[in-house]
């Protein structure tokens, strides 16, 4: 019985230890990420919806139809 107790007491103890949390030198606070594409400049998904790659247009006509085949009324009456 005694083992247990000292046992849940480590454990007790344990949990409120403050583990020291270290950045990456890459990766600093404050700093936004460059590399990011626009969407209509990536490849399409296999299978996936269909654009023309870096038409912005396309990309939005191709997003424009998705978006009314998850509108439920307008799904329901086509």
């Amino acid at each position: 019985m005694r083992r247990v107790l000292l046992a849940a007491a480590v454990l007790a103890v344990s949990g409120c230890m403050e583990v020291e949390q270290v950045t990456s030198p890459e990766r600093q606070a404050g700093q936004t990420v460059r590399r990011d594409t626009a969407a209509w400049n990536n490849e399409p998904i296999a299978g996936g919806p269909k654009w023309n790659k870096g038409d912005r247009g396309s990309w939005e006509e191709q997003i424009k139809k998705r978006q009314l085949t998850q509108h439920e009324d307008r799904r329901i009456y086509q």
